[in-house]
């Protein structure tokens, strides 16, 4: 992505959103500007958001939203999808050949005969040629506006370019087809799966791009990596000091060399480039979400932090897009306890909206990331003495998590380390102590590293933990080689053991930190392959079949966010949101799902998306 090269002052840093009052950027740092975190908690992204205020404060005004054209029209008749594999995903997993919907929501399943008799003469019969249909997939936790803002800047993580020297290569790339001073910003730079971060400095970015300056985001959020014509824009010396909390890289002699440790360092040098990371047009940029999501059969999407970006803009924003009626995509979201404040204010409460977007959770980030050695362990780190960050406190966790389950929240904690497990864990059992309602389904986002006896308490308190799984493909040999070791690393995403004790589990993306793609995640769970080790597999014991993959993303995804009366199966009285794929993924080989295509989306009976 490429913008004019502007001049200005920038966003001053703001407190951590792991809502410790006393955790700010004039504190002593609590976060290792050395490693490297996960978008997820990354405080960086309400800092982001700034750049945005304008256009979300009005996103809540109809008439924004009229940009995207005349307001589609509900789907009114009855159809027939016909001559298909039809997996329901409903308690008896049936596969049937024939759905039928009026009015959005689906009338009959079964027999085709059987759904004729029971629609009348004059349904619309579609022959679906064999194809496979089934419920849409829903997406558990994904990070909506920072996918909005961050899809506009060039994507040099690992899936576009090997290492350091191919992310150099392609900046230079996007210099010579830049103007001179057009500012080249790029993200998604991730060192534990891209080696040679050392190579990106200013040294190696000023030979591909002497004319322009340059940024480019790691895929923490946390670090960032500029040339030195970016540095002279900013004003950036050998004489100037290392922001509170944060700290600029440096030559043998103290000049800076281009790598941008924390907020305050990367904002001094972004804030000259205010409309990099605008977003302009928010409704364009919503909906772009959705169709981002249709393509790859999401049906419903939950955002885990919502408010976090820019506050009570996004909840507005999130109602006037489901009022417009452009919204193909149904949103579930939890409000970052960060915000509590304008929650609070707002007088929010558990299952406020409507069927397309709706409140069902209280999202609190308990510790970091454990690719990034910042998730909270027991032990300490492989070949470290320090054993990660508690963003929140024990006992300050256990007083939100009760406050909130009280007023009737689902509560939602982010833990990625075994010890903060142990603290989301206490701090559910104390919520029930103090009176909450066992119904609240209380979730553990990521939930990386499982014991057995962690395994037996999340039974026990009927607790859903939601994996994030590509930590089993993407990082499995980081976590083996350099961060856990071979014991620990096994202990990743144990979703078969969960299912054994009964245990409801869901896998997600957290995008942006991996891609939403269902088919990927389910290819995830049911092979656990590790991507940088082809034909290696990460502890196959906690392999899961193909039908509990595919029940974890339709049918206990709608349970977890609540949602399991309108959605997740296909079934009478449900909504008629189904996704049609070119091959059945119960009789392919487990290898290939993940190139099964998706064909076709549906959301209330409408049709969303179409292959080309």
């Amino acid at each position: 992505m490429r913008t004019e090269e502007t001049n200005g002052d920038g966003p001053m840093p703001s407190p951590c959103e792991c809502g410790d009052a006393d955790h700010d950027q004039a504190a002593e740092p609590r976060h290792d500007p050395d490693v490297f975190g996960c978008p997820c908690c990354a405080p960086v992204l309400r800092d982001l958001g700034l750049l945005s205020l304008p256009s979300l404060a009005n996103a809540a005004r109809a008439s924004d939203w009229k940009r995207l054209g005349p307001r589609p029209e509900p789907q009114t008749g009855t159809v027939i999808m016909a001559n298909a594999t039809i997996i329901t995903a409903d308690a008896d997993f049936s596969i049937v050949e024939a759905l039928a919907f009026r009015n959005g929501r689906i009338v009959a399943v079964g027999s085709l005969d059987g759904v004729k008799a029971s629609t009348g003469e004059n349904a619309e019969i579609v022959d679906c040629g064999g194809r496979a249909i089934l419920p849409g997939f829903i997406e558990p936790h994904m990070h909506f506006f920072p996918i909005a803002m961050m899809q506009k800047l060039a994507n040099v993580g690992a899936f576009e370019c090997e290492d350091a020297d191919a992310v150099i290569a392609r900046m230079g790339m996007l210099a010579g087809e830049a103007k001179p001073g057009e500012w080249i910003v790029a993200r998604q730079f991730d060192p534990s799966l891209q080696p040679g971060a050392d190579r990106i400095t200013r040294h190696t970015l000023d030979q591909v791009a002497p004319n322009n300056p340059v940024f480019i985001f790691n895929a923490s959020l946390h670090i960032a990596y500029c040339n030195s014509r970016a540095l002279k824009i900013a004003g950036v010396t050998k004489e100037t000091p290392d922001p509170a909390g944060a700290a600029y890289g440096r030559d043998m002699d103290g000049t800076p060399n281009g790598v941008l440790q924390g907020q305050a360092t990367m904002f001094g040098v972004l804030a000259h480039n205010m409309a990099a990371l605008a977003i302009d047009d928010v409704p364009a940029a919503s909906k772009a979400v959705c169709d981002k999501a249709n393509r790859v059969g999401i049906t419903t999407f939950c955002d885990q932090a919502s408010g976090g970006f820019r506050g009570r803009g996004e909840i507005d924003a999130f109602k006037a897009f489901a009022t417009s009626g452009h919204m193909t995509a149904r949103l579930r979201y939890s409000l970052i306890q960060s915000g509590e404040r304008h929650w609070d204010e707002m007088a929010i409460a558990f299952g406020d909206g409507n069927e397309m977007a709706r409140a069902t959770g209280w999202k609190i980030v308990s510790d970091g990331s454990n690719q990034g050695r910042t998730g909270l362990q027991r032990n300490a780190y492989l070949g470290r003495n320090d054993n990660g960050i508690a963003y929140v406190g024990k006992e300050a966790l256990t007083e939100m998590v009760v406050k909130r389950a009280l007023q009737g929240w689902q509560v939602t904690v982010h833990a990625n380390g075994d010890k903060a497990i142990d603290h989301a864990l206490d701090a559910f059992e104390a919520a029930y102590v103090a009176g909450a309602s066992r119904e609240l389904r209380f979730r553990i986002e990521h939930c990386s590293i499982l014991h057995d006896g962690q395994i037996d308490r999340i039974a026990e308190l009927g607790v859903s933990p939601s994996f994030l799984i590509g930590h089993v493909h993407y990082w499995g040999k980081a976590f083996r080689d350099e961060i856990f070791g071979p014991e620990k690393t096994n202990l990743l995403g144990r979703a078969a053991s969960c299912g054994k004790k009964g245990i409801r589990w869901t896998v997600h993306s957290d995008e942006p930190v991996s891609e939403m793609d269902p088919l990927r995640l389910i290819d995830n769970a049911v092979n656990r392959t590790l991507w940088k080790e082809p034909g290696s597999v990460l502890n196959a014991a906690e392999r899961v079949g193909v039908e509990e993959a595919i029940v974890a993303l339709t049918r206990d995804a709608a349970w977890q966010c609540h949602s399991e009366h309108e959605i997740g199966t296909l079934e009478p009285g449900k909504f008629a949101d189904f996704v049609v794929l070119d091959r059945n993924p119960l009789a392919v080989d487990p290898t290939d799902i993940r190139n099964i295509e998706v064909l076709e989306t549906w959301v209330g009976g409408r049709r969303v998306y179409a292959a080309a």
